[in-house]
């Protein structure tokens, strides 16, 4: 049987912790709880998600900021029926619901913020910049942009789609399932020559 503080002390990866993504604004002003259903699959979805695309964004750019990580469906139901931009708990894009699906309807993602990267973009910096960095680095499967502070959501699945969605002009999809970038390699490379080197590291 889980108890909530020992959930929050799971480990998730080298840098994250389970506590780091359960606290919900839209739990705090309502009053509701934000405990998975399934403790055991939530915490197998986000071990995943976090060694594979939350660890290598730390350990490249320093802290990131987690903006929105972990939803119940309970809670979840309520921001969607309530109207707080939370998808429906069918939606096969809502990533925030870590313990749905098994084998490969699995998901985890989030909602986080580079700080060294907001600053640049705060300066007019092109968001696909950031876009293609990822595209070219992480194994990601879907990341979705966001006009405050380049906020994305960042999403995980164990056979990754590979689509690039933004709310930030231009907006619309930059890539769709599938498709090969319409930038050359050497083409975006340019783009994030000045970012820091990549360091995605695998520990025991």
């Amino acid at each position: 049987m889980w108890s909530l503080e020992t959930l929050g002390r799971v480990r998730l990866s080298r840098h994250f912790f389970m506590r780091d993504f359960l606290y919900s604004e839209i739990g705090n002003f309502h009053g509701l709880q934000n405990i998975p259903d399934n403790p055991d699959l939530a915490i197998e979805t986000g071990q995943a998600f976090c060694k594979t695309l939350l660890d290598p964004l730390e350990e490249t750019f320093g802290r990131i900021a987690v903006r929105s990580g972990y939803r119940s469906p309970s809670l979840n139901r309520f921001g969607n029926e309530n109207r707080l931009n939370c998808a429906r708990n069918d939606n096969p894009l809502e990533c925030h619901i870590w313990d749905r699906g098994i084998g490969e309807a699995r998901i985890a993602g989030a909602s986080v913020v580079i700080p060294w990267f907001a600053g640049q973009y705060d300066q007019d910096r092109d968001w696909r910049d950031l876009a293609w960095w990822m595209h070219d680095h992480l194994d990601y499967s879907e990341i979705w942009f966001f006009p405050k502070l380049c906020a994305f959501n960042l999403v995980w699945r164990p056979s990754p789609l590979r689509r690039i969605d933004s709310y930030i002009a231009p907006r619309g999809c930059l890539l769709r399932p599938g498709a090969e970038p319409d930038e050359p390699l050497e083409v975006r490379q340019k783009r994030y020559a000045d970012f820091p080197a990549f360091r995605g590291i695998s520990f025991p």
